[in-house]
């Protein structure tokens, strides 16, 4: 059912606003987009639909098909773990930032899997503060709307995180590639390779972020530009990254990630630019190496998959996302996906293709 039939359906009349706004899997590039490093998203076409009606009052009235029930709250409300938590918050910062005055209607169908990895909560803040900068007719940046979405997570959920996500789905288009340099904002939109796809297998595995491990390895990496007085810690030099010997050895491994995964988002832009996609492929399998060993932020589950990916026939490999479960990328050429999917998931009954 189209969103605008079901805002139709659930709220008795026809929506102000509709928009589309993409999920993403990142290529390459860690947890380094809160470390000042370069990253490397594509959009996907999965994605969040919404429909958005501004209110007079202070009443957001918020309905998902994922969870297919309405919920009912206001913004003065807090943040309670809440699937509506989210799309909550873009009505909060929406008011914040002058877009509207009080609540709103709101209607949301996703494509997305929860828990994925995939951006599903960036792409649903991105698309509401849209559709609140349309209604309201304001001047925003898709690139201010990016931040804004980023407060959203931090301060109004509590989850901290970089921008990567955000400026992905904000400015990127399904199939394209996002070379993002997250401490100055700049960016460039890069075509993927052709005859290859980017395929995205769910692990099976699940991941909840408000576990807390995402929040320890930034903790860690905290830690790190606090001893070295820099919040950009991907762009330290053998100097600084040699005077990490006194500190324990953890936190000398995140910080070698750091280092070498910001060098090896650098060598991928070059490696597609050049149509290079073996290279392409080795730099994927290194990634997950270190997100393996020095991030530690895989698991069994994600590690076999991974090394099963590429013994299949894939170029290249890796965990996408923020960890602990989600999804991997793979590098496949277009003329083997359906073979090597087939064998891929029947090697694994759990993990399921997602795009």
């Amino acid at each position: 059912m189209q969103i605008t039939s079901i805002f139709e359906d659930q709220f008795g009349y026809r929506p102000e606003e509709t928009t589309f706004t993409p999920g993403r899997a990142n290529l390459i590039g860690e947890h380094i987009d809160y470390n000042g490093g370069l990253v490397l998203p594509f959009a996907l076409h999965l994605g969040i639909s919404a429909s958005f009606t501004p209110r007079n009052d202070r009443r957001v009235r918020l309905y998902s098909d994922k969870f297919d029930v309405m919920a009912d709250r206001t913004i003065d409300d807090i943040a309670t773990d809440d699937w509506s938590d989210y799309a909550l918050g873009s009505v909060i910062y929406a008011n914040k930032a002058g877009f509207i005055k009080g609540g709103a209607d709101i209607a949301i169908s996703t494509t997305l899997p929860f828990g994925a990895g995939l951006s599903s909560s960036a792409a649903l803040t991105v698309g509401l503060l849209k559709l609140a900068r349309q209604s309201g007719g304001a001047n925003m940046s898709d690139i201010n709307i990016s931040l804004l979405a980023r407060e959203i997570e931090t301060e109004f959920i509590g989850m901290p995180c970089g921008i990567m996500d955000q400026m992905a789905v904000s400015i990127a288009s399904p199939g394209q590639a996002l070379a993002l340099d997250t401490k100055a904002l700049n960016f460039e939109r890069i075509d993927l390779p052709a005859g290859y796809h980017m395929a995205v297998i769910h692990s099976g595995q699940y991941r909840r972020l408000a576990e807390g491990h995402y929040k320890i390895r930034k903790e860690e990496c905290d830690t790190i530009k606090a001893y070295l007085g820099r919040d950009d810690i991907c762009l330290m030099t053998d100097v600084e990254f040699e005077s990490l010997s006194k500190l324990d050895d953890t936190l000398r491994r995140r910080a070698r990630h750091c280092v070498t995964e910001h060098q090896r988002v650098k060598a991928s832009i070059d490696a597609i630019r050049s149509d290079d996609v073996n290279d392409l492929g080795r730099l994927l399998n290194e990634s997950h190496i270190s997100m393996r060993d020095d991030f530690e932020m895989s698991l069994p589950i994600i590690d076999a998959l991974v090394e099963d990916a590429v013994k299949f026939g894939a170029i290249g490999a890796r965990l996408t996302g923020g960890g602990f479960g989600g999804c991997i990328i793979a590098c496949v050429a277009k003329d083997k996906l359906e073979p090597w999917t087939e064998k891929l998931l029947s090697s694994h009954p759990a993990a399921f293709r997602v795009a």
